[in-house]
């Protein structure tokens, strides 16, 4: 006689992996909501702290990804409340600072969680056979990446929508490569043991540039009410988009998510605000699920999240990880809304430029923990070089040449 087969669960076994995976969400949460916090500064964080964290590898795992998956859905809460910018710099702002100013901030947000979400539910049953294909891909990939990243600096600069953004564009790619060049090997001493040049380069180049443009502006004006204007094809095609682009970021090196979604607005439309919002947050969140299985098929972490779980020892036990990754992407979607109204709210009760003085203080903080006080000057520097592009109505993404144009050469 056959034996029936027998599942048994470990009620003390889940509740651990639950718990671990809470715990992330909540890190994530708060990391996500801090100004100038970049996934990467994030991920160096929890690098540094990680191995004196109690608990089996594996429930550290589930946690650190669950918190960079939190933090993929969140961070885009601050950067819609903060550094908006005077009404009448409205066309030069950020997309997403264009839908505060005209106060459609919380449908922002709702954009946002959608984008994350469908990007969610579209990476999962992609990833798999992407990472078949790119398992053959990838050899040749790496042997011709200079010129494949050359391709994609030059595209930076032509997709530009006239001679003058294009020669911002120029100007931002080789400043800020310059710089990257000239910092990205340095190992000054800093009170983190795992610091790096990134946290202050990224904060200076992307960071203190809105803030300090946003000094005597307005603030966040009154929202309006949450309702969607864009219809759900078009949120649906541009997620769906974003999470192809979202694949490239998992596996090629130098791509990041902003050169992704700046793709992916060009394949789409002519750059309106609410398809920004959309490809950003899809491209982001599904980075992170095509990160994974980069680095548990290829051994390659293309992420900041995936080389702190390399360099703790991290076990990659994939159904637990995509487990962590799923739980921890539902909860955000709430949260991205829940919080993310409140937040706007008590945002535009405070003077924007006190507001602004105070967040370029903790982000010279945030240089020194990571860097010392050579990541100060490093911020300066970077800072300078991040005001560029705006001055000539160009996209920021061309700053990502700070780590593109170190890859190339």
């Amino acid at each position: 006689m056959a034996v029936p087969a027998l599942v048994t669960v470990d009620p003390t076994g889940s509740l651990a992996v639950l718990g671990a995976i809470a715990a992330g969400v909540a890190l994530g949460t708060a990391s996500g909501l801090t100004p100038g916090i970049h996934a990467n500064t994030f991920a160096l964080g929890l690098a540094s702290v990680v191995t004196i964290v109690p608990g089996a590898p594996r429930l550290v795992g589930a946690a650190m990804l669950a918190a960079g998956t939190a933090h993929t859905f969140l961070d885009v809460v601050p950067a819609l409340a903060l550094g908006v910018p005077d009404p009448a710099m409205a066309p030069s702002a950020l997309p997403g600072h264009r839908l505060v100013i005209g106060g459609r901030g919380r449908e922002a947000l709702r954009l946002s969680a959608l984008g994350s979400a469908v990007a969610v539910a579209l990476a999962l049953p992609l990833a798999i056979p992407v990472t078949m294909v790119m398992e053959r891909v990838y050899p040749l990939l790496i042997e011709h990446l200079p010129l494949a990243l050359g391709a994609v600096a030059v595209l930076l600069v032509v997709g530009e929508r006239d001679r003058t953004a294009m020669v911002g564009a120029a100007l931002g790619l080789l400043t800020s490569g310059a710089l990257g060049l000239a910092t990205l090997g340095l190992e000054p001493a800093a009170p983190l043991p795992i610091g790096g040049m990134l946290a202050p380069l990224f904060a200076g180049l992307f960071g203190a540039p809105v803030l300090i443009d946003s000094i005597g502006g307005a603030g966040v004006p009154p929202q309006d009410d949450a309702r969607i204007a864009s219809a759900p094809r078009d949120v649906g095609a541009v997620a769906a988009v974003g999470t192809a682009c979202g694949a490239v970021v998992g596996y090629v090196p130098g791509v990041s998510s902003a050169i992704a979604a700046t793709a992916t607005l060009g394949l789409l439309s002519d750059g309106d605000a609410r398809a920004f919002i959309v490809a950003t947050s899809g491209v982001n969140t599904a980075t992170t699920l095509f990160a994974l299985f980069a680095l548990v098929a290829l051994g390659s972490p293309r992420t900041g999240v995936m080389v702190a779980m390399q360099e703790a020892g991290v076990p990659l036990d994939l159904p637990l990880l995509l487990a962590s990754v799923l739980i921890a992407a539902a909860i955000s979607v709430t949260f991205v809304v829940v919080l993310g109204d409140r937040y706007l709210t008590v945002v535009g009760r405070f003077d924007p430029t006190i507001l602004a003085i105070v967040i370029l203080g903790a982000l010279v903080a945030l240089a020194i923990l990571f860097a010392g006080f050579v990541g100060v000057g490093v911020f300066g520097i970077a800072t300078i070089v991040g005001l560029v592009p705006p001055r000539f109505r160009a996209r920021r993404v061309s700053l990502m040449g700070v780590l593109l144009v170190p890859l190339i050469l």
